[in-house]
């Protein structure tokens, strides 16, 4: 299946000079979405992975029904101050500033394997970030997938050392 019919441009959003890769005609059409969720439910059973964490906020959407699927844990991967146990953090620079993400201390055991799921791959920063945060737990990445992935951000140096699968490239 193809998916870039499924996804939109908008030019200069969220400002002047960038075209924002619109995902939601992808989640308005079933076919194409459970596809998508098919391909990376793949990845993580190919990949080996025992838990799957997904990322704040579009990641969730594919995250959640990859784990159910998969009858997998799922972990949520936050953006700073929205969790409400004890947590460990990773800042990173993003396309338009400083983020922090964090996870529960609780959130992965030391040995298991994680796939990390988002919806894009810009500059690879939130994925390197959040595979910090597996490893600081004492987790194994499992690799990291993503429906789209932009090419030439510095994604691909940013995680040379993780498996990447995406669905779309750009």
């Amino acid at each position: 299946m193809d998916l870039n019919q499924y996804i939109s441009e908008v030019p200069d959003f969220p400002v002047p000079g960038v075209n924002f890769k619109d995902i939601t005609p992808l989640l308005s059409h079933p076919g194409a979405f459970g596809w998508s969720v098919d391909r990376i439910a793949e990845t993580a059973t190919r990949f080996g992975a025992s838990k799957v964490a997904g990322f704040d906020a579009r990641g969730f959407l594919w995250a959640a029904p990859v784990a159910a699927r998969l009858r997998l844990p799922l972990v949520p991967i936050r953006k700073t101050g929205k969790l409400p146990r004890p947590a460990v953090t990773e800042s990173y620079q993003g396309e338009y500033g400083a983020e922090t993400i964090e996870l529960h201390r609780d959130a992965i055991e030391p040995g298991e394997s994680v796939l990390l799921i988002d919806d894009v791959i810009a500059t690879g920063g939130a994925m390197r970030a959040g595979c910090r945060l597996v490893e600081q737990l004492g987790g194994t990445v499992a690799g990291c997938a993503v429906v789209i992935r932009l090419r030439g951000l510095g994604a691909d140096e940013r995680l040379s050392a993780y498996p990447v699968v995406s669905l779309v490239d750009y």
